[in-house]
Order: C-alpha cells, then structure tokens, then sequence
C-alpha cells in the first residue's frame, strides 16, 4: 500500500499581498478588543468626562453653593436651579439667547459652502481629466501650511473696501476659504477610492458629468461628507479668533464664543454664569456629533482598507 503526498497548489502572490494586511487586521482587532483594551478605554472615557459632569452640576447650583464649596458636595446637600440659565439667556448684560441665533447662522453656511464647492472641485480633479490637474490639485492642498493668522489682516482689508465689513459674510467667506484646501483633499482621496467601472458603466449608459455626481458618486460620498462636516462644524462653533476678528465691532453679529470670552474678564468671579454660558455653547455641538457619529466613524475609516 503506498500513500502519496498532497501537493499544495502555490499561493499566488497576489493573494499573499492582501492576505497579510487581513491578518494584520485581525490581530489590532483582537488587541483592541481585548479586555485591557475595553478597560483603558473606560478609565480614559470616565476621566475625559469628569470635567463636562462638573461643568453641568456648577451651573446647576445657586450662587452661594458654588462660592461657598465644589461640585461636588452637590451628592451630599443636592440642591439646584434654573436662575444661571435665566439671566444667561436672557439677562440684560448676557443675552445669550440672541448669541446662540448668530452663532447658527454663522456655523450653518460656513459648513454647507466648503461642502459645496470641495465637491465639484473634488470631482472636476478626480474624474475630469484637463491640463495641469495634477499642479493645480497640488497647489491646492499646499495651501493648508498657510497660516491663519496670515492672511487675517489682508482679508480685513478687503472687506472694508468692499463694503462687507460688519456683515455675516465676511465670517462665512473666511471660513470658506480656510476650509476649502482640507475639504478639496479629503473629498478628493474618497472619491478617488470609488471604483471606476461604476462611473464607466454610467457614461455607457449615456450619463453626462452632472448625472454621474448626483446618482452615482453623492451617494457613495455620505460618510465622508458626514465626516468633514462635523470637523468643520465644530470647528467653526467654537471658533474666537475669526469671529473676533471680523465680527468684533458688530454686536449684531457676535457669535457665542466671542461673549464668553468677555465673561471671562468681566465677570471673571461670577463663576455660575460662566459654567452656564460654557454648558449652552457646548450643547449643540454635542448633538450635533452624538447625531452623526455613525457617519463619522465611517467617514474615518472609509477608504483605509481594500480589498
């Protein structure tokens, strides 16, 4: 009786490459979901929420409590109530009500005006095939090493020379501008990871440029636009030195952060009034991330492994 020996058939190379970044994978999955792993990301999850629950119950308590001893002792004499607020939002020398309507209308454009423009700009150098795309898309992303600082002062000089000065358009312009580089690059590399039978199998049917962006590629583009979206949010809510800077004179378009900032020279004792200004200009922003972090993640993580 003899016996034969199996010969395995050799693995192609191809099917090594993506096979090893699989198995990496899996293992910083097993590292990261390991139960170590699960606790460090409590212990860091309780200790970076801490401050915020602080934050909440001292703008929650009277006056006299927070003068008198911390947060805290709230757990052994709980008492609270709802003046802070009151006289934040609608006291005479606060008015945080109306600060919280600039504050919208500033964030909202300056969010949905990058979006727009990155997206055709996106599309026109991933897809549209012209002279000089790659030095141009270059050019492009260099400009993210600009400093803001930089150009604040020539900007200022133009809108008072145009006569926008005072105006929410020179905040939603700015930030526009500061915006577009990252957006463009960002939403470049997403729609460069697309595959390209889906955009060839469009044009065969007869679909032009416009009809291949809107149902065929913003779809697929969700997570990413999501993603920079909240960054920009966050960042333009929370934003000083723009708003400073061109929306300091005009009190009928300072945002949030601009009076907080005067709270905290003017009324640098009033520690209740702080701690409810700081809570109703963090509300939003915690909504508003809590509400996309699905797409978030996914705009994260979208393009970083194939196969």
């Amino acid at each position: 009786m003899t016996t034969t020996t199996p010969v395995m058939a050799p693995v192609p190379p191809g099917d090594r490459e993506t096979g090893r970044p699989r198995r990496r994978a899996a293992r910083a999955r097993r590292r990261l979901s390991s139960p170590a792993a699960s606790t460090i990301a409590v212990v860091i999850a309780v200790l970076w929420t801490v401050p915020t629950f602080g934050l909440l119950i001292t703008s929650l308590r009277p006056e006299l409590d927070i003068r008198r001893s911390g947060w805290w002792t709230f757990f052994t004499d709980p008492e609270f109530t709802l003046d802070n607020y009151n006289q934040v939002l609608y006291g005479g020398g606060t008015d945080f009500s109306t600060l919280f309507v600039n504050s919208l209308v500033i964030t909202l454009p300056s969010v949905v005006i990058p979006i727009t423009l990155a997206l055709l700009a996106a599309y026109a150098f991933a897809w549209i095939k012209f002279r000089g795309r790659n030095v141009l898309f270059v050019a492009v992303f260099a400009l993210q090493v600009v400093p803001i600082q930089v150009t604040l002062i020539p900007l200022l000089t133009l809108y008072v020379d145009g006569g926008l000065a005072g105006s929410f358009w020179t905040i939603w312009l700015s930030h526009s501008i500061f915006a577009l580089p990252l957006a463009i690059f960002l939403l470049h590399n997403f729609m460069k990871d697309i595959p390209a039978s889906l955009v060839e199998a469009a044009r065969m049917d007869g679909a032009g440029h416009v009809r291949v962006f809107f149902q065929v590629l913003l779809p697929l583009l969700t997570p990413a636009i999501a993603a920079f979206g909240v960054f920009q949010f966050l960042w333009v809510w929370n934003d000083l030195l723009v708003a400073l800077t061109f929306a300091g004179g005009a009190p009928d378009v300072v945002p949030l952060t601009v009076r907080l900032a005067e709270m905290v020279g003017t009324r640098g004792s009033d520690w209740y009034l702080l701690a409810a200004g700081a809570f109703v200009a963090m509300v939003v922003p915690l909504v508003v991330f809590l509400a996309l972090q699905r797409y978030f993640v996914r705009g994260l993580l979208a393009g970083s492994v194939k196969g």
